[in-house]
């Protein structure tokens, strides 16, 4: 609306001669047709200058800011990807560092298992030889004690056939009860 009444006022301020001699009486308004190119093209030239001008700048700001944008979200998506690795490497380290350890100590443990196997097989061999020795010791102090016993009861025994003469009923009675002693002594 503003553009037809400055068309308009236009039109009545030029000459109105020029114009309505441009005019054709059949339908066809030279005159309108010229001084709207004229407006057209001034209002071009101005848009040009004031509108497309800035906001050109603007999309090219914009179109700058974008692709500046997309550039930052490359690189974060690069660094992302490569702080994702490192983060690969490094679990994929810890889980190696996880299973070596789980082996170092099962194998200290076979090793301290083998180790108490063998002192504990040590300790019954130094057992079992020690009371091999006390059993040698207890049964050679008791064939001692039965040597002396038997002595003792020989010698008593021979005492005894010595101080008489024995028939063959007492020297077996002597004999059984020399054996009774020796049992009953042990």
């Amino acid at each position: 609306m503003f553009l037809d009444t400055f068309v308009l006022g236009a039109t009545n301020v030029a000459d109105a001669g020029f114009l309505q001699k441009l005019n054709n009486p059949d339908g066809l308004n030279l005159g309108d047709i010229i001084v709207t190119v004229f407006l057209f093209l001034l209002l071009m030239v101005l848009l040009k200058k004031f509108a497309w001008g800035p906001l050109m700048g603007v999309m090219d700001q914009r179109a700058q800011m974008i692709s500046n944008e997309i550039e930052a979200a490359e690189k974060s998506r690069i660094e992302s990807k490569d702080l994702l690795e490192e983060q690969r490497n490094l679990l994929k380290e810890a889980r190696n560092d996880a299973q070596s350890i789980v082996e170092n100590a099962h194998e200290q443990g076979e090793k301290q298992r083998e180790d108490i196997i063998k002192a504990a097989r040590n300790e019954v061999v130094r057992l079992k030889e020690e009371a091999m020795l006390e059993i040698a010791s207890e049964k050679e102090k008791a064939v001692s004690a039965v040597r002396e016993e038997f002595v003792s009861l020989s010698i008593l025994a021979a005492s005894k056939v010595l101080g008489k003469e024995i028939s063959e009923d007492d020297n077996r009675a002597l004999i059984e009860e020399t054996i009774a002693k020796a049992g009953d002594a042990l």
